[in-house]
């Protein structure tokens, strides 16, 4: 995604919205930006969670757990990565996770 420019007589704005363009078109093109919040319950073992982004999966982040477990990715063995994020985890616990 860029800033798109609208092109004027006025060369006060042009520079402005070049300079805007400058400064957000590399917040805009961060991937990271381009992603959703998703809620799961994890099992002690592997769990499947629909990720609902419509693409597959670049990459994922815990934003919140409620108790202690590794959680490692099992991506790598996933069959459908166009929709689902494959989670193994060492204890049964509820997950908040930042997925893009």
């Amino acid at each position: 995604m860029k800033l798109t420019l609208v092109h004027s007589q006025d060369d006060d704005l042009n520079l402005v919205q070049t300079k805007w363009k400058s400064v957000i078109d590399p917040f805009l093109s961060n991937q990271l930006i381009d992603g959703r919040l998703v809620d799961a319950n994890l099992i002690n073992g592997t769990t499947i969670i629909n990720h609902k982004l419509g693409r597959n999966l670049i990459g994922w982040i815990i934003v919140g757990i409620n108790g202690v477990a590794s959680v490692y990715d099992n991506q790598a063995n996933n069959q459908t990565p166009d929709s689902t994020l494959s989670l193994i985890s060492s204890a049964a616990v509820k997950v908040r996770l930042w997925v893009f």
